[in-house]
């Protein structure tokens, strides 16, 4: 709970001070089990430091607001409206002297520096796995990593950031750090820097964890999405998924999967084909993650402005088969969630090299597509009959709370107007004080 947040709604809403005191005050001692003389004193202190922040205005203090929430535009949800936002984001940030920047929409960004390209990344725990810590470090840590490797990088550290609100465990901390050391030892990665916070500081009641790993790495050859050809054939690794499947196991009841979810194979398949004579002619690499293979097929033809193909009956065997039985079951779309799969693009003559290599690391792959020119989009083949396979709103619902989540959308078009202004609203302002920022710094003091 919030309860900077609480105040300042409820106080927006016109209830009385001693109201909200009152109410707030039963909350803290409800969550933190405080005594009520320190709950009153925190919660009048919540209120003070609220009404000290009413009324400032100025570029520092305001912004333009969309009227859109984060859950109702699926911000996070690796769906249509996710990647809207991420394009907005690329917007903002603009066009950089980067070999591989953001508006290309790869997992990583690379920089050339001393001959070599740079290539770094950063990724989120997946929030639902607030309660077992291991369990998120370990797999936001393999997805970083697997970040660096598609984009043909030899990982060479790790960094941390970790977030645990007031009233959490600090075992936490400790937990989640063996999990993103476990898979940075095994790869011989070494975790270098990090921080530690709390959530929001005192302002936010529970035990939430969250955080981040980043990756930085090496590279001599690019293989980022804008390097897909017309021509190229699509290949495939079985997954068995990450912390998305592990959610949807923990919280639909079949604890028992998440075991299939602990193993090195798209790290140690990345690192047989860096160090293969066939890499060097590998177009293009992603990981199954974004919305599935819906999100990523989708966002390849984007970025290289091609047409993509992709066959469903060459890609159903390559769900590990406790994990497709659980999806199943689910009656959940596997095409539509992350797999941990990696997707390889390149021309046909080198694919049965590349199948070998993989093969020899004990997973299997095979082509599941093609490139072809055309309008950029991504097609799917189901019995010889193509369909649309573009990204749906939200990735496929893999957990009860999802199920109901996906009953509530609103107007997405209507939606897009609204983050649109913000965005240009953003981009204003980052020029105003962008600009205030050169005069004084090219002015004599």
């Amino acid at each position: 709970m919030d309860v900077e947040e609480y105040v300042r709604r409820s106080l927006g809403a016109g209830e009385p001070e001693e109201a909200v005191l009152k109410k707030l005050t039963g909350h803290i001692i409800s969550v933190k089990k405080a005594r009520p003389a320190y709950a009153s004193a925190f919660a009048r202190a919540v209120i003070e430091e609220v009404k000290n922040t009413q009324g400032l205005t100025g570029d520092f203090f305001e912004f333009e607001q969309s009227g859109v929430k984060m859950g109702e535009f699926g911000v996070g949800s690796r769906g249509k409206g996710d990647f809207f936002a991420h394009r907005e984001i690329a917007r903002i940030i603009g066009k950089t002297s980067a070999s591989v920047g953001v508006d290309e929409m790869d997992d990583a960004g690379a920089v050339k520096a001393g001959g070599e390209y740079i290539v770094c990344t950063v990724d989120g725990m997946h929030s639902r796995l607030s309660d077992y810590p291991y369990l998120a470090g370990f797999h936001v840590t393999r997805a970083t990593l697997r970040d660096l490797y598609v984009m043909g990088a030899k990982p060479i550290m790790l960094f941390s950031d970790i977030h645990v609100a007031d009233d959490g465990d600090v075992a936490k901390i400790f937990d989640y750090t063996a999990g993103v050391t476990t898979v940075g030892e095994a790869m011989n990665v070494p975790l270098v820097t990090g921080s530690t916070l709390r959530i929001g500081g005192d302002m936010v009641l529970g035990s939430r964890l969250t955080g981040c790993v980043g990756a930085v790495g090496v590279a001599q050859h690019l293989t980022a999405r804008k390097s897909t050809a017309p021509g190229d054939v699509v290949l495939m690794t079985q997954g068995a998924g990450g912390g998305t499947i592990a959610t949807a196991a923990i919280y639909s009841g079949f604890p028992e999967v998440v075991e299939q979810t602990i193993n090195l194979n798209f790290l140690l398949t990345c690192e047989a084909l860096i160090k293969s004579p066939v890499f060097p002619h590998i177009h293009a690499m992603t990981d199954v993650t974004n919305g599935g293979l819906r999100g990523d097929a989708f966002e390849m033809a984007e970025t290289a402005q091609c047409r993509l193909v992709i066959r469903e009956n060459d890609t159903s065997s390559l769900v590990e088969p406790h994990v497709r039985e659980m999806l199943e079951t689910l009656r959940i779309d596997y095409l539509g969630v992350s797999l941990d799969s990696l997707l390889i693009v390149a021309p046909e003559q080198v694919s049965g090299e590349i199948c070998r290599t993989i093969r020899a690391t004990g997973v299997e792959c095979h082509e599941v597509g093609y490139a072809e020119a055309g309008k950029p989009e991504s097609v799917l083949v189901v019995d010889g009959k193509e369909q649309d396979f573009a990204p749906r709103f939200r990735e496929s619902a893999y957990t009860p709370v999802k199920k109901v989540v996906d009953m509530d959308v609103r107007d997405f078009e209507e939606m897009k107007k609204d983050v649109k202004r913000a965005s240009e609203a953003a981009i204003q302002k980052k020029q105003r004080v962008l600009a205030r920022l050169m005069r004084e710094r090219n002015t004599p003091a």
